[in-house]
């Protein structure tokens, strides 16, 4: 007789846990980049000037005559945020290698967490000991958006299963959607190179990018406008096959979190920057990129796992293919 794995000693987890652990790693992934923001914004980016240690031989901040307390423990503060991310991250991977039966999606989605919160903080110390030059803080936060896109692919894992996706709009609506995620890419690259050239550097003595603010602004404000004509293209389209419901409500969150986030980007230039606002704004960008995340993924279908107490088909027609809805139709 095979002798039973080490792993399959190990209690499976629940459906609704694995779902639950995905959904507070998009909050931790989305809160950490807001966090990220406030050490920018109160000039502490370097309150921490080492990397792992804060201050040289010491983990933790200690009385230092060149660094302010606050800016000390601001920073240690992200940093220690960082950990919980980690810890959820890894939960995350535990929950879904104990998950019956192993489902290989949600284990590869899973193991990307980790992976990349890791990449995170090499890439954040790199940053630390360049001296929070503009060039390194921009990979720091576009990898955050990245995690956040991946970590809500983590959420539909959970909630789905593994067999081959099902479309539920033509393929050229899809096709609709990849074009509008490769502008929502050149958007927030956009957004970062305004960021660099602007006042919140993260401490005083740090060099920006040398080119005028309005003139990134501007460029910033023209892909935010090409973005928004791919979104209400993709809201004719998604009409006009008669997309789900379900996607259909997802695509009006994401049309409702641009709008916000393209109006708080608007006060925020006009008001000269203001601290709060820019932190608002990364939190809007987070949730942007969640909302098109979920756009994406809406855009198949995949069984529900079967487990004791979830059933393993469904009849909500929101959630049916395409080929099944339109079978429907007179």
């Amino acid at each position: 007789m095979a002798r039973p794995s080490s792993t399959s000693r190990i209690p499976a987890t629940p459906h609704p846990v694995m779902i639950a652990l995905a959904i507070a790693n998009v909050v931790a992934q989305i809160g950490i980049a807001v966090t990220g923001s406030v050490v920018r914004v109160t000039g502490s980016g370097l309150g921490c000037p080492t990397w792992p240690n804060c201050n040289p031989g010491s983990l933790i901040p200690v009385a230092h005559p060149e660094l302010q307390p606050l800016h000390q423990w601001i920073e240690f503060g992200n940093r220690l945020l960082g950990v919980v991310v980690v810890v959820v991250a890894i939960a995350c991977l535990l929950g879904a290698l104990t998950t019956r039966p192993r489902r290989r999606r949600l284990t590869v989605l899973a193991a990307l967490m980790p992976a990349g919160v890791l990449a995170q903080g090499v890439i954040g110390g790199i940053t630390v000991l360049a001296g929070l030059s503009w060039w390194s803080v921009m990979p720091h936060f576009l990898a955050s958006m990245v995690l956040v896109w991946l970590s809500v692919l983590l959420v539909s894992a959970a909630r789905e299963g593994d067999a081959p996706a099902t479309p539920a709009v033509p393929g050229a609506v899809r096709g609709l959607v990849a074009v509008s995620t490769a502008v929502l890419a050149a958007l927030l690259i956009a957004g970062t190179l305004v960021t660099a050239a602007g006042p919140h550097a993260g401490d005083a003595a740090t060099p920006r990018l040398d080119v005028a603010v309005p003139g990134l602004a501007s460029l910033h404000a023209d892909v935010l406008f090409l973005y928004l004509g791919t979104l209400v293209g993709l809201g004719f389209a998604l009409r006009a096959v008669g997309a789900p419901a379900t996607l259909g409500r997802r695509f009006g969150v994401l049309v409702a979190v641009v709008l916000a986030q393209g109006a708080l980007g608007g006060i925020q230039y006009a008001l000269g920057v203001p601290e709060l606002l820019v932190s608002l704004h990364v939190l809007g960008a987070g949730l942007v990129t969640a909302a098109a995340s979920s756009v994406w993924s809406g855009t198949t279908t995949r069984p529900v796992p079967a487990t004791s107490t979830t059933p393993t088909t469904t009849t909500d027609a929101d959630q049916r293919p395409l080929a099944d809805a339109t079978a429907d139709r007179p």
